[in-house]
């Protein structure tokens, strides 16, 4: 994946500018449609969503190839961003009103500069929620034709965008119904998998165990086993393939952690907890702590 570095005059771009939504701007840009979208999310996850600058490459390939932080809390945040296909870096704005669940996103220089995108989300009665996405150009377009052109493009990439966004709010809001009901069960503190020499090495195993899901896969020349969830956003790790240095990264955010020490490699957060595996007369024995 490509390396964006944070350079002095990325964070210059941004000197002087508020961390509130201003909805008075709108007076001065050009308005040039919207994109409605029904969620079958409630409105914490979307907020979360909001916030979560660093999904955007991993979940989001196609709009984004890297991002890097300049500057966030609970206002928003502030990333540089590089295009797919060698199409350039942005600087990108996203600002957040959380208690009335609108986000206002503005290119601040790059390809698209001056470009805002402010979105309301709103709930609906039965559970879900609706987002109104509407984009705004810095000037009118030179023709009716080019503005319809610009819009169907922005109203395409968001069907996308918010098609990949449903899959991770739902993931996320699976994953902490999961962490929940199986905290409300016994917990196993250790797990037979059966006999040893029955088990698939070219497989990953699943045991439950200490109230949450574990997997066990044969890796180098030893049986490894980690929980299914990251431990950073609970992402899914059940069909990650570990890479040739040993290392699992996760789908949603790009974390990679050493199968051998469970450390994630930049330490953005705690370890992945690696469990203890033992031969007992021959069947594979996961125990509940490392």
């Amino acid at each position: 994946m490509t390396t964006l570095q944070v350079r002095d005059g990325d964070i210059a771009a941004f000197e002087g500018r508020p961390r509130a939504v201003d909805g008075s701007v709108l007076a001065s840009l050009h308005y040039l449609g919207n994109y409605v979208r029904d969620l079958s999310v409630n409105l914490t996850r979307m907020i979360e969503n909001a916030y979560d600058w660093e999904h955007l490459p991993f979940v989001h390939p196609s709009s984004f190839a890297a991002i890097a932080s300049v500057d966030s809390g609970s206002w928003g945040w502030r990333c540089k961003t590089a295009l797919p296909n060698g199409g350039g870096e942005q600087l990108i704005e996203l600002l957040v009103d959380a208690p009335a669940h609108y986000w206002a996103t503005t290119v601040v220089d790059g390809p698209g500069r001056g470009t805002q995108i402010h979105t309301q989300a709103t709930a609906r009665n039965d559970g879900g929620i609706t987002v109104d996405v509407r984009f705004y150009a810095p000037q009118a377009p030179e023709s009716p034709a080019q503005s319809a052109m610009i819009l169907a493009y922005l109203q395409a990439q968001y069907a996308t965008l918010y098609d990949e966004d449903q899959a991770l709010m739902t993931g996320r809001q699976e994953a902490l119904d999961e962490r929940r009901t199986l905290r409300s069960g016994d917990g196993e503190t250790e797990a037979d998998l059966g006999p040893e020499a029955e088990l698939d090495r070219a497989q990953v195993h699943e045991a439950v165990l200490n109230d949450r899901r574990v997997l066990v896969r044969f890796h180098g020349d030893r049986w490894i086993a980690h929980p299914a969830r990251c431990p950073h956003a609970l992402g899914p790790l059940d069909d990650v393939e570990p890479d040739v240095d040993g290392g699992i990264t996760c789908p949603w955010h790009g974390y990679r952690f050493d199968l051998a020490t469970g450390a994630e490699q930049h330490g953005r957060c705690s370890a992945l907890a690696l469990l203890n595996t033992c031969l007992r007369e021959g069947r594979l024995i996961v125990l509940g702590s490392a």
